[in-house]
């Protein structure tokens, strides 16, 4: 299906194989992973409204999932693992109460050491899926038809994206 699709119903169903798609690459990390992220992260972040924030091992959690769906990078594995449990929970909370200004929440998680762009946009998907989308490769492909500038602007014209095509789809509700 093409980005350009505004037919409700192929959404849908595109939207449908994503779990027995998932399943057919063979990889059980990233079905566990895949899971914590989508279905146990979302709650445990706001269950600590009004300030919300993302732990350190939730976001080496994180790390490993989006490493799992595309270019594993140990180094960036590494780097998110060093990092100060304090400055994590800190940098989150204040990337959180940004939102939803969209630039200055990737500008504050991009402060932490392995975090860029795409890993940034993960940790703000999870926590607001409908103001910050998840920069993965294939969404940037389809979206954008490129995937390889993982720049803030590259992002923000992303998203801007992501939210026209949401409108476009919410109307044909």
């Amino acid at each position: 299906m093409e980005f350009s699709c505004s037919d409700l119903s192929l959404w849908r169903y595109s939207l449908s194989t994503y779990q027995p798609l998932l399943q057919s690459l063979n990889k059980p990390d990233l079905i566990h992973l895949d899971d914590f992220y989508r279905n146990q992260l979302p709650p445990l972040l706001h269950q600590r409204n009004p300030n919300s924030f993302i732990t350190k091992s939730e976001l080496s959690k994180l790390m490993q999932w989006k490493l799992t769906r595309g270019k594993w990078r140990p180094r960036l594995l590494d780097s998110v693992s060093s990092l100060d449990e304090t400055l994590v929970e800190s940098a989150s909370r204040k990337a959180f109460e940004s939102l939803p200004d969209v630039e200055k929440a990737i500008s504050e998680l991009t402060v932490l050491k392995g975090v860029g762009p795409a890993t940034a946009s993960a940790v703000l998907a999870v926590y607001t899926p409908d103001v910050a989308p998840f920069m993965s490769d294939e969404a940037m492909v389809a979206a954008l038809g490129n995937s390889k500038d993982y720049t803030l602007k590259q992002y923000l014209k992303f998203t801007e994206k992501l939210q026209a095509k949401s409108k476009i789809l919410h109307l044909a509700l």
